[in-house]
């Protein structure tokens, strides 16, 4: 602690010993939690690497050490679905993984203490298929997972369907096929059937997905698959078997994602533990995990209880969930042994990491965390989860975070500008786990108000499908009303509101700038402009979106047009900035390059910043300072803060000095 009288300083110009290259160099993606190696007791994560042009490693924590079992140039990534997931399987002392630059799935066998690891090999020969969410089926020889198979000519949808590959020569059978998509290939522990789930256009998982059930024939091959649960109007997610072979599930239909189970004559669905709370999530991804078996009878899980997440052990045959203590607000992913639970977690004071519980002592080991030095706390921006008001009598929520810097302090009387930000997806939820990327605003002097928006997880299907033909309204509606509510309660500057939002939280900050008055300036990163050029350019997972969130065809045009801010760049006066990958498949470039254009010939301020060898998220760690330091800087020029003496990061387009 100092003892020195804190600086004064206006709001949005405070010196701050977070930088950008420490945002950079600091947060370390992690994800796709495993258990497995010789014994079971090995935990494996991938780690990105923002210094490596953002490849993917895996890592592997083994007794007490941690090691890294895929050099570079090997990036553990797969591309099915554009989004991926599930790029990895774990079979006693192999791993097989779908390496990203190539598609094609690698083995590779690691020693249990032997530093000298030999390198991975390719099973598979290189094409246009795609891998995913495999499984190991040691008793065939083979591997079980979504397969995305491609035309040669890159046009037309590519066919996704459930295959094996076999371990020794890599030969690929599709085991069911016929619907668009296909997710969670999950063998029983016999061996003798396997699960997945299915589901078509227009639906996204979210919306309505089927569990199939099949027996495993003697050579290899299904038996006719069997419905069990879902359908069109009901979500099902993460089908698991617990050790006595009872097929477990989550579905939405009682309006939240429940813990459900079959019985043993595979009749029948159960709710294990009705309530208000969500025990799954949208499948963004693949190989997401919310619960796993301790025992036949005992299941660890988490849930998702008004924003917040919680870790619980649910007891099937009472039904009684029984809380299990943890400093974590934000549970990612959860993996259960017999012994421990291991976690992707985080907290509003704890950045993103694997945390191990074990079932016979107490607290909380910490394996691996994606900040390695972390800000003083006293330093550190502590978020409300804040609830307000917002258009048609709902209630919006989000978490807001106050300015703060021990060294610094703003003019009596002053308030802050404030940050909203709009959350991507848009079926996607924002978290309150700590993100140095956001204290290096509060640290500044800016206000983050991170916004759940209706239409967000998190809150149950009902809220979730307030954005159902709404897409561009509510979500827009509720970032307005929660400025606004900053503003009543006197923690923001009505005149330095800024909105920001990455992707489909793009569109919603264009038609924020676009249709209202509220927000002064704006910051779009890779974001929708044009909603007909999205289904124009889109890939197959997202294809038909947009009949969920504006309309189907051919009724969705008028409202293409009206929604659109590219059709309305004559009512959008605020300034911009604009930040873009070159290769983003998902949102291209011409999306955020007809918006920078329109602005520039109206004589709008406004900022481009394209981005090479960057997609639909920036993981090179130069284009994570790049963006920061040029967002920052926009800002700072837009509301006069700027030190003219700075060097300038980027160019302003129709900025008078």
């Amino acid at each position: 602690m100092t003892s020195e009288a804190p600086t004064i300083a206006e709001y949005g110009t405070w010196p701050s010993t977070i930088s950008a290259e420490r945002v950079a160099a600091g947060a370390t993606p992690m994800s796709s939690l495993m258990l497995g190696g010789a014994d079971g007791g090995d935990i494996f994560w991938l780690a990105g690497r923002a210094a490596e042009a953002g490849r993917n490693t895996l890592l592997r924590h083994h007794g007490a050490a941690t090691d890294e079992l895929t050099p570079a140039p090997f990036n553990v990534r797969s591309r099915v679905h554009e989004y991926g997931g599930g790029a990895y399987a774990v079979d006693g002392e192999t791993v097989y993984f779908s390496h990203f630059a190539d598609n094609r799935l690698h083995r590779l066998d690691f020693a249990g203490d032997d530093d000298a690891q030999p390198a991975p090999v390719a099973l598979t020969a290189g094409g246009k298929q795609r891998f995913a969410d495999f499984v190991v089926d040691r008793a065939r020889g083979r591997l079980i997972g979504v397969r995305e198979l491609h035309g040669e000519d890159g046009h037309g949808e590519p066919s996704n369907t459930i295959c094996a590959i076999g371990i020794a020569d890599g030969a690929e059978t599709v085991l069911a096929q016929g619907a668009d998509f296909y997710s969670s290939p999950r063998l029983s522990p016999d061996g003798r059937a396997l699960a997945w789930l299915t589901w078509d256009h227009p639906r996204m998982p979210w919306e309505g997905t089927t569990l199939w059930l099949a027996q495993i024939q003697d050579d290899g091959a299904l038996a006719a698959p069997v419905r069990v649960a879902g359908g069109v109007d009901e979500s099902i997610c993460q089908p698991e078997w617990s050790p006595n072979g009872l097929l477990h599930f989550v579905s939405d239909r009682s309006g939240w994602w429940n813990l459900y189970r079959l019985g043993a004559d595979r009749q029948g669905a159960e709710a294990l533990c009705p309530m208000e709370a969500e025990f799954g999530s949208p499948h963004w991804t693949f190989g997401n995990s919310m619960y796993g078996f301790r025992s036949a009878s005992e299941i660890i899980c988490t849930y998702i209880d008004k924003g917040v997440s919680r870790l619980a052990r649910l007891l099937p045959a009472s039904g009684k969930l029984e809380a299990i203590a943890n400093p974590y607000e934000e549970i990612r992913e959860l993996r259960v042994a017999p012994g421990y639970i291991a976690m992707l977690a985080g907290g509003p004071s704890i950045p993103l990491e694997l945390a191990r519980i074990d079932f016979t002592e107490e607290g909380v080991e910490i394996l691996a965390q994606s900040i390695a030095e972390l800000p003083d706390e006293d330093n550190l921006s502590i978020p409300d989860n804040i609830s307000y008001p917002s258009a048609d009598g709902r209630t919006s929520h989000a978490f807001f975070y106050a300015p703060r810097n021990r060294d610094v302090r703003a003019p009596e009387g002053s308030k802050p500008p404030v940050i909203v930000i709009s959350h991507g997806g848009p079926t996607g939820m924002t978290v309150n786990t700590l993100k140095l990327a956001t204290q290096y605003w509060t640290s500044r002097g800016f206000g983050v108000l991170d916004v759940n928006y209706g239409g967000s997880t998190g809150f149950g299907r009902a809220y979730r499908d307030l954005l159902k033909g709404q897409w561009g309204i509510v979500d827009v509606e509720d970032c307005v009303a929660g400025a606004r509510a900053l503003v009543e309660r006197g923690l923001a500057d009505n005149d330095r509101l800024i909105i920001r939002g990455g992707s489909a939280g793009g569109l919603t900050t264009l038609c924020a700038l676009t249709f209202h008055d509220v927000f002064k300036v704006g910051a779009s990163y890779y974001g929708v402009s044009d909603l007909q050029g999205l289904d124009d350019d889109s890939h197959k997972f997202e294809s038909r979106y947009t009949a969920y969130l504006i309309a189907p065809q051919p009724q969705a045009q008028a409202l293409y047009k009206e929604r659109s801010p590219i059709n309305h760049t004559d009512k959008l006066a605020r300034p911009m900035i604009f930040f873009q990958g070159l290769d983003d498949k998902v949102v291209p470039p011409q999306q955020s390059e007809m918006m920078v254009d329109a602005l520039k010939a109206r004589g709008v301020p406004v900022a481009y910043v394209p981005l090479e060898g960057e997609g639909h998220g920036f993981r090179k760690g130069e284009n994570i300072v790049r963006t920061l330091e040029a967002e920052l800087y926009f800002y700072q020029r837009i509301f006069g803060l700027h030190d003219p003496s700075a060097a300038a990061p980027i160019h302003i387009d129709n900025l008078k000095d």
